[in-house]
């Protein structure tokens, strides 16, 4: 369907890295973590352990590890030993240095950054060295197999297709009805990440002891010098929230056993947990029931982790006065359930704004727009799903106010009439449109009252991403998200539809989670045109293969063909 034809010699080792089968190392790692699956769901934790010892000393497996590590978001974060991994000589060297025999650890360097909750506060990160990360990747494509097969119906926190509008949607679900619980329990765990008991993880979490023991008891380094680290796994790590969310799966199974749905008791209870990473609500019928029966079966579950829930942040609460969770805020009004941004997120999101546009007096229009449409456009489509019609044009109002002051700061020997048409034009029935032009082209400020709000259809909770009977249905969730990511972008939304979504190099998916960069075909400097027959969709690092290789490209023309077909 798509050829790629090499047009230069390979040269070894600085070229090792581009001379890498991506198509291959993906297809080799996804069988064995399905035969992972088969295997947990049959009981066959020999066969597992098996399993994960071929998948971890396979060259595979090392490649994609060491791409993992190499191109998130802290690819330029260097550990104690001060080393990145940023040329394709490092990255194949790395792959090489990937290996069970003599490793050791080297301890975290810690940092600390502000808490999203209150900024004024801070919290610990353990950044592990590049050759660490690398191997806990690696040690991670064995454990989630089993991490997803295994875990609660309804965590929806560091899980692969799962995200924080699932858990709202859930809340929903149990809470929206007349006959529905009415009293809430919010549950936080204090300091999960640092408090979780190595002895506890050790004997239940199925890897390999030696290395998971090396991981644990690494320590970290500040200010020069070195501390033991005795309980918990350290934020930061790659692994690290796969084990917290291991530490605590069995927690609905718990809940169940006490209040079983195919009782009149059970029923009657009402209780049903949500729960994101270490974040959860619990629901009952009554206030009683929560204090006297299900947190102490919480906590009695935590501490055999080493866990404590927060006396501070768990509270319980009637479902009329409402509760915050992920950023929502849910509660009824006369009976009926209405989910809103919470007003410490507005409050956030505002000021944010317009600190934005205090900090960029000096900036052009099109440059501020440019900062300012990434975050008005992210935090409106997380909020999308709930009730924020009004709250988005109240908000958009007050951006709008924001930037007639700026605009007004900016020309302060200027009348309000040629202030007017300098930032603001009109679009259709909208008047206040603030525009400028950056890099040649004219830029309008993304309008969040216009963004339509719609109806999350949640993940079906037994769906499961590694078994490859449910490959079509995340295919399908794939395409309904890019669908809607990629609304008012027409050409992308073209080019990914055109390929299927799928790289035409590595002929794996392109998701919102990988990126993508839109690659001319035939080079512009050389006359290539910028219509869509001379543009293909790449992931990031297909790109640099493609020009460090000098590649060529064909354009594939998938959804054509399965329609001829058809």
């Amino acid at each position: 369907m798509t050829v790629a034809k090499t047009t230069g010699a390979v040269s070894h080792p600085a070229m090792g890295w581009h001379s890498i089968d991506w198509h291959k190392a993906h297809r080799e790692v996804r069988r064995l973590q399905a035969r992972i699956v088969k295997a947990t769901q049959e009981g066959r934790w020999g066969k597992v352990k098996a399993l994960q010892r071929l998948l971890t000393r396979s060259h595979s497996a090392k490649v994609l590890a060491v791409k993992r590590v190499t191109e998130n978001d802290g690819k330029k974060t260097p550990g104690v030993d001060g080393e990145v991994w940023d040329t394709p000589q490092k990255k194949w060297q790395g792959v090489q240095e990937l290996t069970q025999r003599g490793y050791r650890p080297q301890p975290l360097r810690r940092i600390y950054i502000p808490k999203s909750s209150n900024p004024k506060e801070k919290r610990p990160l353990g950044i592990p060295t590049m050759k660490d990360r690398a191997m806990q990747a690696l040690y991670l494509l064995a454990l989630e197999p089993v991490a997803e097969t295994r875990a609660d119906p309804h965590s929806y926190g560091f899980r692969k297709d799962r995200a924080c509008r699932d858990a709202i949607e859930q809340c929903f679900r149990v809470l929206a009805g007349r006959r529905m619980a009415t009293w809430v329990m919010e549950g936080d765990i204090k300091a999960c990440f640092d408090s979780i008991s190595h002895e506890w993880l050790l004997a239940n979490i199925p890897l390999e002891k030696d290395i998971l023991r090396k991981w644990l008891q690494a320590g970290y380094m500040e200010k020069g010098q070195l501390f033991p680290t005795e309980d918990g796994t350290p934020q930061g790590g790659i692994i690290s929230p796969v084990l917290a969310n291991m530490a605590l799966d069995g927690l609905e199974t718990a809940i169940r056993a006490a209040f079983p749905k195919n009782t009149e008791w059970g029923r009657r209870a009402k209780v049903n947990l949500v729960r994101y990473a270490d974040d959860f609500i619990i629901t009952g019928e009554t206030k009683d029931l929560l204090e006297t029966r299900v947190k102490p079966l919480v906590e009695a579950f935590l501490a055999e982790r080493g866990l404590l829930l927060s006396p501070q942040k768990t509270l319980i609460t009637h479902i009329d006065e409402g509760f915050d969770f992920l950023g929502q805020n849910v509660r009824k009004y006369d009976g009926k359930l209405l989910i809103k941004p919470s007003p410490r997120s507005i409050q956030k999101f505002i000021t944010r704004v317009r600190d934005l546009i205090r900090d960029n007096r000096s900036a052009t229009a099109g440059k501020l727009i440019v900062q300012l449409n990434p975050i008005l456009r992210g935090w409106a489509n997380y909020h999308r799903h709930v009730v924020s019609k009004a709250i988005f044009f109240q908000l958009h109002h007050e951006i709008v106010v924001a930037l007639w002051r700026w605009a007004k700061r900016r020309h302060r020997n200027k009348g309000k009439r040629w202030i007017k048409p300098k930032y603001f034009k009109r679009v259709g029935y909208d008047n206040w449109v603030f525009y400028g032009e950056d890099r040649g082209k004219e830029r309008h400020l993304y309008n969040i009252g216009k963004l339509p709000i719609k109806r999350h259809i949640p993940i079906k909770v037994e769906a499961n991403p590694f078994d490859p009977e449910w490959e079509a249905y995340f295919e399908m969730r794939l395409s309904q998200h890019m669908t809607e990511t990629l609304t008012g972008r027409k050409q992308l939304l073209r080019l990914w539809h055109d390929q299927n979504g799928i790289c035409p190099v590595c002929q794996q998916k392109i998701t919102t989670e990988t990126g993508w960069h839109n690659h001319h075909i035939e080079p512009r400097v050389l006359g290539g045109a910028d219509t869509d027959d001379n543009r293909v969709l790449l992931h990031p690092n297909c790109h640099r293969l493609v020009h460090n290789r000098h590649l060529h490209v064909d354009k594939p023309r998938l959804r054509q063909k399965a329609l001829q077909e058809a």
